[in-house]
This record gives C-alpha cells, structure tokens and sequence, in this order.
C-alpha cells in the first residue's frame, strides 16, 4: 500500500502511522478491554475511571484509524457519484467538500475531520473531533474521516495540514465512503 499512495502520502510516513501510531491504540484498547474485564470478574472497580478513559481513548483511535485506511485509495476511486451519494454531494458546486476542508483543516491542535451520517433526521454533517474520545454527536455513522494529528502528515508537510488535506481529497476511497453511506442509510428505525 505505502508506495501506491504517494506523492499524497509518503511510504516513511504510512509506515510510522499504521505500525507505530495505529497499533498502539490497537494495544490500548486490547489492554483496557482485558482490564475492564478483570474488573468485572473481581468485583473490584476501584481503577473504572481510568480503564473506562483508556478504552473510550484507544478504541476511538482504533476505530477512526480503520476508518481512515478504509478511506485510502492509490487514485481515489469513483463509484460514479449516484443521486443523492456521498461523492456527489462532495463534488457538486457549493457543496459540503469546501465545509469538510475547512474543518478538517481548522481542527485546533489534533484530531479528525469527519464525514457522518446522522441517522435520525436523515442528513450528512461534517464534524470535528478535536478529542477523539470526547467530541461526538450520540448516533452518528461515520463514512469519511481524515486523521490530522500531526504523525498523519508531518513528515511529508510539516505544518503545511492544508495541502496535506488538498492531497488527502485526492486519494479518497468513494467506493468505500459509498458502501457504508449505502449501508447506513438503510438502518431501520432510525427515521
């Protein structure tokens, strides 16, 4: 994969961030899991707080990271911008693509843009997630998410995160961001 995705991303940076960065919050949230477990099998919930921050924690990053690499394409597939997808919503003049740029690229220190669907009233919002663990809108179906803590692209941009996100538009996934849209939509008893 790493060499598919430059001149975007480069293969030092890939490397650092999915073995490294993404396998640690992959262990944390294996640990915290276990702890939380032991703490149910003894009955002693004297350390629930911090089991409870660390598995919010590892498994957000878990979780945002998979979406993240799902999210990756070497050119940035189409599934040719349906009526009412995602990609077409993106791309149309006016559209919501400038709104997520924006706020990924004004994220204040690190976090995430975010792409979601909000299932209850049936619309696409762009979020932030400043604190990946803490900022989040109850219910929302992520569908793309762009990671810019500074291990995502620094190597490459230093403290250039605009053209960083520039370069990450182009590598997106659409066929993916698609599906799970697709998929999401079609969640019963939400509307």
């Amino acid at each position: 994969m790493p060499r598919r995705l430059e001149p975007h991303i480069d293969k030092e940076t890939l490397l650092l961030h999915h073995d490294k960065h993404h396998a640690a919050y992959v262990n944390g949230f294996n640990g915290a899991m276990k702890k939380l477990e032991e703490a149910r099998a003894s009955g002693d919930y004297s350390l629930i707080k911090h089991w409870s921050r660390e598995f919010a924690f590892h498994g957000s990053g878990h979780v945002l990271h998979s979406l993240y690499w799902a999210n990756l394409s070497p050119k940035g597939r189409t599934q040719g911008g349906a009526p009412g997808s995602p990609e077409e919503k993106l791309r149309e003049p006016g559209s919501i693509q400038k709104q997520f740029v924006a706020a990924t690229n004004s994220v204040e220190a690190s976090g995430w843009g975010v792409l979601a669907y909000e299932p209850y009233m049936g619309h696409l919002v762009i979020l932030q997630a400043e604190k990946h663990q803490d900022l989040t809108v109850w219910g929302v179906c992520p569908l793309l998410v762009c990671d810019v803590w500074e291990h995502a692209y620094y190597l490459k941009y230093q403290n250039r995160r605009a053209d960083y996100v520039d370069s990450f538009m182009k590598i997106i996934n659409w066929e993916e961001v698609a599906k799970r849209y697709t998929k999401v939509k079609g969640l019963v008893g939400y509307r």
